[in-house]
């Protein structure tokens, strides 16, 4: 038996609005984490790099979520 690879979940705009909002106060956190930390710059700079990327990871994949519903809304 071959099998599939399993299609993403189907995902309503309501539902979809509200990761969004979740992932967005994640975001906005991560992003005064990330302030902090180059505030205090040369102290703990081996966390920077950490920080940022998770950061980074989380910014796109709120944006990913946002177009993902902008797609939503237009069919």
């Amino acid at each position: 038996m071959v099998s599939t690879p399993a299609s993403p979940p189907v995902v309503s705009a309501d539902e979809l609005k509200q990761q969004i909002r979740k992932l967005n106060s994640k975001a906005g956190q991560l992003k005064m984490d990330l302030h902090d930390l180059a505030e205090g710059l040369p102290a703990q700079y081996q966390e920077l790099m950490i920080v940022a990327a998770e950061t980074y990871a989380v910014f796109r994949q709120l944006d990913e979520m946002k177009q993902q519903l902008t797609a939503l809304k237009g069919e």
